[in-house]
């Protein structure tokens, strides 16, 4: 049995039947207990997800009987062994008793963590392996579903930015590997759909620049400004200010081999080691995991 959140809520059984579970209380209760999957889930946070700060008196009684509900349905559909009980009671609440390869969230987040370990181990090629492979547990948006509470949109806000960072290490280790080419589609879709992340537009820049498109280049720098500027009112970063400026000068006659996509362009034109540091600095920071969502 496999239990599928990213996308609509759905359990798989073991013969491989999709059993889709719609959008009840029911389903938001059981979305909850997957995404804290092996953990207590305390009645409090229950109670929380299902009715924000205004429960009904008869809340507790309501829960139990959702729970009963879902148990029901284990059992009715023969989603378990007769001898498993999945849904366990352990105080101060619930408990979903799923082993790590039994939530696809789960197995996304260790080929995620496995293809950033490999990306930091100088094996793009490997690293790019695993977040294709993490990238395409992805259905939809997380819990697509389910009607979420506060507690629950938290875990989906987290899991879409962790599917960011996947994007975003998959597109390093391509960048490392010299596909550059490649990335310009994918790179022009993500701009589109993540009008704001002014990373995308850097790496798209270089992906064209290294492409030999140096004028496209430099009219999605534009772009970002203009959006910049009638959304928020404010500029670039001074790193993809000074990605830009690079980009203004003479091209070099030859540029090195990436070793990441914004330090390749400040060794071909032998910028100062200041913003050298600055990309190495950015490059650590987006290669660091975010914290899984508790509370």
């Amino acid at each position: 049995m496999k239990f599928n959140v990213l996308g609509s809520l759905e359990i798989i059984t073991d013969s491989g039947e999709s059993i889709p579970l719609g959008a009840s209380k029911i389903s938001q209760v059981l979305a909850l207990l997957v995404a804290r999957a092996g953990e207590v889930v305390s009645v409090d946070t229950l109670v929380e997800e299902l009715w924000g700060d205004q429960p009904p008196r008869s809340a507790l009684t309501t829960l139990q009987t959702y729970v009963y509900h879902a148990r029901r349905m284990f059992a009715q559909k023969q989603l378990t062994r007769p001898e498993r009980n999945v849904l366990l009671t352990r105080s101060p609440g619930y408990l979903l008793d799923a082993s790590v390869d039994e939530t696809d969230a789960t197995i996304f987040e260790r080929l995620l963590r496995k293809g950033s370990e490999r990306l930091q181990a100088g094996q793009p090629e490997e690293s790019s392996g695993h977040l294709r492979d993490a990238l395409a547990l992805f259905r939809g948006s997380a819990f697509a579903s389910v009607s979420m509470g506060a507690v629950l949109a938290a875990h989906a806000a987290n899991l879409e930015e962790l599917r960011t960072r996947a994007i975003e290490l998959r597109i390093e280790a391509q960048a490392q590997l010299g596909r550059h080419r490649e990335l310009v589609p994918e790179l022009q879709s993500l701009v589109i759909a993540r009008p704001l992340n002014e990373w995308f537009y850097g790496q798209l820049m270089v992906a064209l620049h290294r492409s030999g498109r140096r004028a496209e280049a430099l009219e999605v720098y534009q772009r970002l400004r203009r959006v910049l500027r009638d959304e928020l009112g404010v500029e670039p970063t001074a790193e993809v200010q000074r990605l830009h400026r690079v980009m203004l000068g003479p091209v070099p006659p030859r540029a090195p081999e990436a070793v990441d996509s914004f330090r390749e362009l400040g060794l071909a034109f032998r910028l100062e080691d200041g913003i050298l540091e600055s990309g190495a600095r950015h490059t650590a920071l987006r290669t660091a995991m975010p914290t899984r969502v508790t509370t």
